[in-house]
């Protein structure tokens, strides 16, 4: 007997507690929840409509991405970042995505070409209209392009674990003057170089956005922690 035919879902649901996920994820990352402020379940409750139930498992997803720590007698509180964290986030991405770009460059299709050109496009306007959470979920499209040309869906998958300390780590780089060239040019920089097939570039343009971003983040922090 045939298995019955059931059509693609192209956009899965988004559930209610992926909502309140999203919604305290971007409070956390664009600064509206400081650092080592504490998160209390009731005020959170009635501001985002939700029970206790949704609000603890909330807080339980965001401490597993490293965005919020519990502290014996407080409870959970927005995690602080460290220049060690920090350094050490900057080297896993170093090794990953520059292995992403050189084999998506190698594998460059123009199908490929064209998804990258439209990711890059939505970076670029959501940079432009300046919402942090919009501009964080596109560039997570634009390197998803990347990962998924490589064939690189494990180390995507540590990516995405980080995602939320590079999210916060992007809005505090974003907001400085001293870059060596603003991130968007980053990008089209990284996107030219996969476009053309050309590994080695692709690898080297990467490396130059982070070598730019880790010494803005160094000086950042260590003045925080001053």
């Amino acid at each position: 007997m045939s298995q019955p035919k059931l059509s693609r879902i192209e956009q899965p649901p988004v559930t209610l507690r992926d909502m309140v996920q999203e919604r305290m994820r971007d409070a956390i990352i664009e600064g509206h929840f400081k650092p080592g402020d504490r998160l209390v379940e009731r005020p959170l409750c009635d501001q985002l409509g939700v029970s206790r139930t949704v609000v603890r498992e909330t807080i339980r997803y965001l401490e597993a991405e490293g965005l919020v720590e519990i502290l014996p007698g407080r409870g959970p509180i927005v995690s602080r970042m460290s220049w060690s964290d920090a350094r050490q986030i900057y080297e896993i991405r170093r090794m990953l995505e520059t292995a992403a770009a050189r084999k998506c460059a190698s594998n460059i299709t123009d199908d490929r070409a064209a998804r990258l050109r439209d990711a890059l496009a939505r970076l670029k306007r959501e940079s432009a209209e300046k919402t942090p959470g919009g501009l964080f979920r596109a560039t997570a499209d634009f390197y998803w392009e990347i990962f998924d040309g490589a064939g690189d869906h494990i180390a995507w998958e540590i990516v995405q674990r980080l995602n939320g300390r590079i999210s916060r780590l992007r809005i505090m780089t974003l907001s400085s003057t001293e870059r060596s060239r603003p991130g968007p040019e980053h990008m089209q920089a990284i996107c030219d170089a996969i476009i053309s097939g050309d590994a080695t570039r692709a690898a080297e343009a990467v490396a130059h956005h982070l070598d730019d971003t880790t010494a803005i983040a160094e000086r950042l922090l260590a003045e925080q922690e001053q």
